[in-house]
């Protein structure tokens, strides 16, 4: 009887302790209902959702600069990083058909001008009966196709930035001239003295920090709390110490169909700095 009470122990003590180890959580599948926030670090409730994400500029913000005309990079005075104002010029470029497009013009204003003086004459003989009907006609077609090749000369050089109602004050331009659009800083150069530039070859980038967006991923459970005008608070990577706001603009309404997320596009309040686009950054809705 001894024996038996002992075996009947033994067992009761090894059913006791496999239920004990069973109801152990397993490690890294917490059973409580908190969880540690990414963002502070602080215990937090599942459902505060994370997102990560970029910084970005928008896009009236960014401005990629371009040679409308190919030619070989004349000078350039530019340095990745630096300060562009609107309106400078980041670069000259050495072409023959710019100058031949502005002698063009130039020779086709003058023989508007002629053709012009030459019709209204005509207009005044016809009146007079001194000159038949076909002269005053051939001659007003002269004078409006000529004045057509003008405008579409003017046209051409607007597109490359040349007022060409100054050229006959100015003279030709021996060099064309690429400007910044936006002001802000250089970036993305793929310039240097003597290189060739095709038409529609990007020279550089100019970003303005003046506005400065959060490109965040979301995923389709986050959809429901993700409403234009909410506020986020967030951390950029390499400046852990300091939180910053903004505010949800707008949720892209396409879904990835590899990993079902949308991208989320939120407004930083103020500015910073050392902000650059393309620093990662973690937020979540504020609580």
């Amino acid at each position: 009887m001894a024996g038996l009470a002992g075996c009947l122990a033994a067992c009761h003590n090894a059913t006791r302790q496999e239920t004990t180890a069973a109801e152990a959580p397993v490690a890294g599948h917490p059973t409580d209902t908190t969880a540690t926030d990414g963002l502070t670090g602080a215990t937090a409730k599942p459902n505060v959702s994370a997102f990560n994400g970029l910084l970005i500029v928008p896009p009236g913000r960014h401005a990629t600069l371009t040679a409308v005309m190919g030619g070989t990079v004349h000078s350039t005075t530019l340095l990745p990083g630096a300060r562009v104002d609107k309106g400078q010029v980041v670069a000259t470029l050495a072409n023959p058909e710019f100058i031949r497009l502005q002698q063009e013009y130039l020779e086709a204003q003058a023989q508007t001008e002629y053709l012009e003086a030459d019709y209204r004459r005509q207009q005044q003989l016809c009146a007079d009966g001194a000159s038949p009907q076909k002269r005053l006609q051939q001659s007003k077609a002269d004078y409006l196709s000529m004045k057509s090749r003008m405008a579409a000369a003017a046209a051409q050089l607007r597109l490359l930035g040349v007022d060409a109602a100054r050229l006959t004050a100015d003279g030709l331009r021996p060099y064309l001239e690429i400007t910044s659009p936006v002001s802000g800083y250089a970036t993305r150069m793929e310039l240097n003295v003597g290189k060739h530039i095709a038409a529609g070859e990007p020279v550089c980038d100019v970003i303005s920090k003046s506005e400065t967006l959060l490109q965040l991923t979301a995923y389709e459970k986050d959809l429901a709390r993700l409403e234009p005008g909410k506020e986020l608070e967030f951390r950029v990577n390499g400046m852990e110490g300091d939180t910053f706001s903004a505010t949800l603009l707008s949720v892209d309404q396409t879904v990835d169909p590899t990993n079902r997320s949308v991208k989320v596009y939120a407004r930083v309040q103020g500015s910073h700095p050392q902000f650059r686009p393309g620093m990662y950054v973690n937020a979540r809705i504020k609580p």
